[in-house]
């Protein structure tokens, strides 16, 4: 059960109704993280806009940007973001079996170089320390524009802040994100862990 509180939906203010309007079309809920931040509108807000700019529409495809913050939240270890960015990804026309073999991105056939690049990234720059190279930068540059691995990076970024903030406030996994996880990656290792409802 979430550590603090959140906000219902219906006692947000009105800087926050387009928020939860967005995060509605996008995942079909209003997500407990989003309604924790709620209660200092000012943090919701922006982080909602930066949420929108980071993983909406840009130069990288929308799926491939979901498996990448699979990568990096499930490598931080936070089962709630993992469950979210599992399902995103899937609702984006990611194969379920890249989601259940994400960490076999380096041998599976299932991942061309291009993901495999991008998810080594997302895994290198999700541990603490950070263990990306320079080389690792000189093979992106073989699939990705610079601008692009700027989109790449500001997933992980934005993640690695979201990660920490749902496994600190153990925030409540949502029923829609939770039954997902259970049928599709469950056999692979993900638990609910403390975003259980308790």
């Amino acid at each position: 059960m979430t550590r603090v509180r959140p906000l219902k939906p219906e006692q947000a203010g009105p800087e926050l109704r387009d928020a939860m309007e967005r995060q509605r079309e996008q995942l079909g809920i209003v997500p407990e993280s989003l309604m924790t931040m709620a209660l200092r509108p000012a943090i919701a807000a922006a982080w909602a806009k930066l949420t929108g700019e980071v993983t909406g529409p840009g130069t990288v495809d929308r799926g491939l940007k979901q498996l990448v913050a699979y990568v990096s939240s499930a490598t931080h270890g936070c089962r709630y973001c993992q469950a979210h960015t599992g399902q995103k990804a899937a609702r984006f026309g990611v194969d379920p079996d890249k989601l259940r073999n994400a960490f076999a991105f380096e041998t599976s056939d299932l991942f061309d170089d291009a993901e495999r690049e991008a998810l080594r990234l997302a895994h290198h720059a999700s541990l603490v320390p950070n263990e990306v190279t320079d080389e690792q930068f000189e093979r992106l540059r073989r699939h990705f524009t610079d601008e692009q691995i700027v989109e790449i990076v500001a997933v992980i970024a934005m993640f690695g802040w979201l990660n920490r903030w749902n496994d600190t406030f153990a925030t409540t996994l949502e029923p829609s994100p939770l039954e997902w996880a259970r049928e599709e990656i469950a056999s692979s290792g993900w638990d609910v862990g403390k975003h259980a409802r308790h």
